[in-house]
């Protein structure tokens, strides 16, 4: 089934959530759930289990316990990321001759798992990265992926039950790099196995605190 953005249900085990990223509402549905642009704490761009897992879940455990997300630093790059990407999107609408929609939060059927894509581009999405001038030349001459994004791309790719999927750098005074990544199974069964290793750990350590603090 399409995505749709107006729908509460997507494709076979998706729901979309109709939020506004960024605001309060999203925050509220991502707290404690793993999400698609951290699954770099779990699998490393060569496919292999990445050691920041423990660190992530003690981030993810920290927002169950107390119920609220907390605040990321807002640095200047992600600044520089949110203010250019409706620009970004505008620019590959043009480039790429697609329609591009804005998305709020998407997840399994179960709600543990989650992703927000930047745009969805008729059945699939579109990652945005506005990085600085360095490292877009970088990706311009790498001519694929960048390495540091696989595991975000490719997680949403899983968790959308997707083939393919849009990468697009932008930076307003260099050329574009608009990249279609292809689905890797192989990458993805890793990542798969490290998001379930995750949700247990998460349900082990929420399970031993509670028993240190006679909860049952």
């Amino acid at each position: 089934m399409p995505l749709r953005a107006g729908d509460s249900d997507g494709a076979a085990g998706v729901k979309i959530h109709n939020v506004e990223q960024g605001s309060a509402e999203w925050f509220s549905l991502r707290m404690g759930m793993p999400s698609a642009s951290r699954f770099k704490d779990l699998v490393t761009p060569t496919g292999k289990p990445s050691t920041s897992i423990t660190k992530y879940s003690h981030e993810l455990l920290a927002e169950r316990l107390s119920g609220s997300p907390f605040e990321s630093v807002s640095t200047f790059a992600m600044r520089r990321g949110t203010e250019l990407e409706p620009m970004a999107a505008d620019v590959f609408t043009f480039q790429a001759d697609l329609i591009t929609r804005e998305v709020g939060y998407i997840t399994n059927d179960e709600e543990t798992v989650g992703c927000s894509p930047d745009r969805l581009v008729e059945d699939i999405g579109l990652e945005i990265k506005c990085p600085n001038h360095v490292t877009h030349t970088q990706y311009l001459l790498g001519g694929e992926l960048p390495g540091e994004h696989k595991a975000q791309v490719q997680g949403t790719m899983w968790l959308m039950g997707i083939e393919e999927y849009w990468f697009m750098s932008f930076h307003p005074q260099l050329p574009n790099f608009i990249y279609k990544a292809h689905r890797d199974d192989k990458y993805i069964s890793v990542l798969e196995s490290q998001v379930q290793r995750l949700l247990e750990m998460l349900e082990e350590a929420q399970a031993k605190i509670g028993e240190i603090n006679g909860v049952r």
